[in-house]
């Protein structure tokens, strides 16, 4: 194992190498190879092979160490960024579209429910709107229906009663039937609306 003087004398790389790797994994920001000489006590040159040793170890791995000039960064790789994007389920900025909310109340109300009976409600394709819904957390697959293909079947998600502001599912507004459409259709999407 090598070994390198540090003002503490003589510590094994790999030691240094795992505080570099949880330092650098803390950190929000790319630091400066004399922070993280101060941060592990040690000289450049000992910064330098751990860090070497580092960058090895990580090969093949999720994460890498980003070098420019003096500044150090672990980061995740490029190919794992859309994985990472699913699981992370970044919050998706700007309005609700008319087309988002009407998609959402059918869901709720009538959760679980599939894509096609969405489509049947609306007249329309609602494949980008789920998507979009289901990227901002507000809906979510809760289970597989019984017909062909087994589709996804769609319900709210607390995240839906945040934004909403809601206690629980059992709060929501009592849906009513507009005088213009017909009593016998009440499923269809421009029936249902929301009370003040």
């Amino acid at each position: 194992m090598v070994r390198f003087t540090s003002r503490r004398g003589n510590r094994p790389v790999s030691e240094v190498s795992a505080a570099l790797e949880a330092i650098l994994f803390s950190s929000n920001r790319p630091l400066k190879l004399r922070e993280l000489q101060h941060a592990t006590d040690t000289d450049r040159i000992g910064v330098e092979t751990a860090l070497d040793e580092l960058r090895q170890s990580l090969d093949g791995r999720g994460v890498m160490v980003m070098r420019h000039h003096d500044e150090v960064h672990l980061a995740t790789r490029p190919q794992y960024a859309a994985a990472i994007r699913r699981a992370l389920r970044p919050e998706v900025s700007g309005k609700l579209s008319a087309a988002a909310y009407e998609t959402l109340a059918i869901v709720a109300y009538q959760q679980p429910v599939a894509r096609a009976r969405i489509e049947d409600v609306r007249g329309v394709n609602c494949e980008s709107v789920l998507t979009n819904l289901e990227l901002r957390d507000l809906i979510t697959e809760v289970g597989r229906g019984t017909g062909p293909g087994q589709p996804k079947l769609y319900g709210t998600t607390m995240r839906f009663l945040q934004v909403m502001g809601l206690e629980s599912l059992d709060r929501l507004p009592t849906p009513r039937i507009d005088r213009d459409t017909d009593a016998s259709t009440p499923s269809s999407g421009r029936a249902v609306t929301k009370n003040a």
